[in-house]
């Protein structure tokens, strides 16, 4: 695990750990090249230390990382720093579909339809892009805060198939299609039939297949039969389940061949929840049908007889040659899926004795076409003979008991008077409706309501009731105990816990501790203290609490109060302070524990940055924490000076109707820096040119100045001469 501010690439910093699989651990990080934050997952070390796997990995994710949409998790980078392998990707706030689906039960169709249109979007550009997604599942999908969901661990699946998908993929077995149980060659169509059982557990809020292990649950998605959505919520549109079917058909080319023709249908299906436009193509009879492996084959065997007790397992009995030649023909029970596509009869099959009786390379012919390993089939077809000469040996017998015939009685029997067999039907439909009543304590509510439909009962209600041991929505009790039989309908209870109960903490601050203990016990939480001096608030009363006043939380909850010392008398020497520099002085009252509160002054003998005087004489002593005065020296004090301006310039002998009129100039020069103090075109009318009225100059550092006066006629020649500017000045004052 990686820590807080650790750098990968020295590019990446960690900030936080979000999440973690069973690959890799995914963190929050700070880009600090482009200035932004992102997500990185990181390879855990038994996969980092596979160098094939590694190779396999980083390819697969430099190509994801060529997909660009609004329902993909972008990848940024891919990159290796001593030894860790990561992936740089978008950071999508929000929460895993799964988590959306454990906390809000089963989606609405119509949510479940835009849901699946967003991923099908994701996958359709993937596919185009010739990526497969290969585990497609709620975890991998990521519903963010806006509603709009994004597809993540492009590339990683198909690195893990190609190296542990044997051993570790299997974590996704809810959800992988039966090409990929069987170990066998998977494209598009896999990613179809995931976000199929993906759809299934939206609107039911459960996976169609459960098992003990993995393997027992691989096998259904080879052959078992789906329940149909509908049958445990009628409220879904038949044509939504018809998609949902058509993603899961078992073979590949039954399925929808494109995530475009997907959208398409569900965007019909979500216009007009009526429309029945869903069709199945007819099964490829030459499609490739990929063997697996003897392992795998042995694994799934030895995971079928785990799971089956030895008492429930079928007696093989010996079989004579015609019956052995029907071993190596699956027979399937027809599925309820077809009923939904009546038009589609290619899975039609029927066999007269002349078509069994074959020769063995006829029969391995037709081995090859199946689906099935020929070992596996016939454990599969000597069980589903068993099972059938077994039941009708059970419905014989039954018919027999009515009957009043003495199937295994001697002859001397017969002269017994026969005992008469009840047949009321008001007993036997009683014995018939009694169900044994499940466990679903511990279970979330949803899924403790779906296993109440799962076995039949009909008349059972949830209650809530506060529970400080048991999480928030999650099954404490049942009326009825685990294994009792009752009828259907017979009321069952369950409570749910609502939490622990909540309750206010009181506000004790300022109250002594024997009071706000009391109050606190009151409200039904626990007290643990801790002990301050202060300054302000008195001995012996709270100062503080946490949590704070007013908060919410569950009783039993405790909260720590910090209770007054009084003010702490602790003698402190104050140190001498003049003569020292500002930062010298604030050290030294700092490592005295005494508080300073500088003040600033001139002064013509201390240098600037110095302190003049303290208040309180040095190696006095007082309380640690008093305040200590002291002067620092701003150095000389510097004055300035304002400028103002007045007089006027007369004319002596210019003769304006001769020449015209005049230009004048006139700026004062001070401070080494000359400003303007009149410009402009005068006539004869102008004169005298009275210049009282000039802008003042302020923030001058000296008193004195001079002016400079040019005037000048029409054709730009000096006739300062013709005037008299004696009569202008300027008066300076102290500002």
């Amino acid at each position: 695990m990686l820590n807080p501010g650790m750098m990968l690439s020295d590019r990446y910093e960690i900030i936080e750990t979000v999440g973690s699989g069973g690959m890799s651990e995914v963190y929050k990080a700070k880009c600090h090249v482009l200035n932004r934050f992102v997500a990185i997952k990181v390879l855990k070390p038994e996969f980092s230390s596979d160098v094939n796997f590694v190779t396999k990995f980083r390819i697969e994710a430099q190509s994801a990382a060529g997909l660009s949409h609004p329902n993909i998790v972008n990848v940024y980078d891919v990159g290796e720093d001593n030894g860790i392998y990561y992936i740089v990707m978008e950071l999508v706030e929000g929460i895993t579909l799964k988590e959306y689906i454990q906390k809000h039960g089963r989606i609405e169709s119509n949510q479940a339809i835009d849901f699946a249109i967003q991923i099908a979007q994701g996958l359709e550009v993937a596919h185009e892009n010739h990526t497969i997604h290969r585990d497609i599942k709620p975890q991998n999908i990521i519903v963010s805060k806006n509603g709009s969901l994004k597809v993540t661990d492009f590339g990683i699946a198909r690195a893990a198939s190609s190296n542990t998908m044997t051993s570790n993929a299997m974590g996704s077995v809810h959800y992988i299609s039966p090409e990929q149980a069987r170990g066998g060659y998977s494209d598009e169509r896999s990613d179809i039939y995931s976000l199929g059982i993906t759809m299934y557990e939206m609107v039911t809020g459960h996976v169609p297949f459960e098992g003990e292990n993995n393997v027992a649950i691989a096998l259904m998605h080879i052959q078992g039969e789906m329940v149909s959505p509908r049958e445990y919520y009628p409220d879904i549109p038949t044509s939504l389940e018809k998609v949902i079917l058509k993603c899961t058909q078992k073979k590949p080319e039954r399925r929808y061949l494109t995530a475009n023709a997907l959208i398409a249908d569900l965007k019909r299906v979500k216009e007009n929840p009526n429309i029945d436009c869903i069709v199945v193509p007819p099964v490829v009879t030459n499609s490739p049908t990929v063997k697996m492996t003897q392992e795998e084959m042995q694994a799934i065997k030895q995971g079928r007889q785990l799971n089956t007790p030895a008492a429930e397992q079928p007696k093989v009995t010996p079989l004579d040659s015609r019956a052995e030649s029907r071993i190596n023909m699956p027979v399937m029970k027809p599925s309820a899926i077809d009923d939904l596509f009546p038009e589609d009869e290619d899975d039609e099959y029927e066999y007269d004795d002349e078509e069994i009786e074959t020769t063995p390379a006829s029969r391995q012919m037709s081995d090859d076409d199946d689906e099935l390993d020929p070992k596996l089939k016939k454990i599969i077809m000597i069980s589903s003979v068993a099972l059938v000469v077994i039941v009708a040996i059970l419905i014989i017998f039954l018919i027999g008991k009515i009957a009043g015939w003495n199937l295994f009685g001697s002859g001397g029997d017969d002269k017994k008077p026969k005992t008469e067999v009840s047949t009321d039907s008001s007993e036997n439909t009683s014995d018939e409706e009694m169900i044994p009543m499940v466990n679903v304590v511990g279970l979330y509510k949803t899924a403790a309501e779906e296993q109440m439909k799962k076995n039949g009962f009909t008349n059972y209600v949830f209650v809530e009731r506060n529970d400080n041991t048991v999480e928030e929505g999650y099954v404490i009790e049942q009326s009825i105990e685990e294994g009792k039989s009752i009828a259907a309908d017979e009321k069952i209870t369950i409570t749910i816990s609502s939490g622990k109960e909540m309750t206010i903490v009181p506000d004790v601050r300022n109250y002594t501790d024997a009071q706000a203990v009391t109050l606190l016990n009151e409200a039904g939480l626990e007290v643990t203290h801790g002990y301050e001096y202060d300054d302000t608030v008195e001995k012996d009363y709270v100062i503080s609490q946490e949590p704070a006043a007013n908060s919410e939380v569950a009783r039993g909850t405790t909260v720590k109060i910090i209770v007054s010392n009084g003010k702490e008398s602790v003698p402190a020497t104050v140190p001498k302070l003049v003569g020292l520099s500002e930062e010298d002085a604030a050290a030294a009252l700092t490592e005295a524990k005494l508080v300073g509160n500088p003040s600033y002054d001139y002064d013509d003998e201390v240098p600037e940055g110095q302190v003049i005087s303290q208040d309180i004489e040095a190696n006095s002593q007082v309380e640690e924490g008093s305040t200590i005065s002291y002067v620092i020296s701003k150095g000389k004090e510097s004055h300035t000076y304002s400028a103002t301006f007045s007089g006027s310039i007369t004319n002596i002998d210019y003769d304006f109707d001769t020449f015209g009129n005049v230009k004048v100039e006139i700026s004062y020069t001070v401070d080494g820096k000359s400003y303007s103090i009149y410009s402009g075109a005068a006539g004869v009318d102008s004169f005298p040119l009275d210049i009282s009225g000039a802008q003042a100059i302020t923030g001058l550092t000296t008193n004195s100045g001079s002016f400079s006066i040019v005037i000048s006629d029409s054709d730009g020649i000096d006739v300062t001469s013709s005037f008299n500017t004696g009569g202008i000045s300027a008066t300076f004052a102290q500002e």
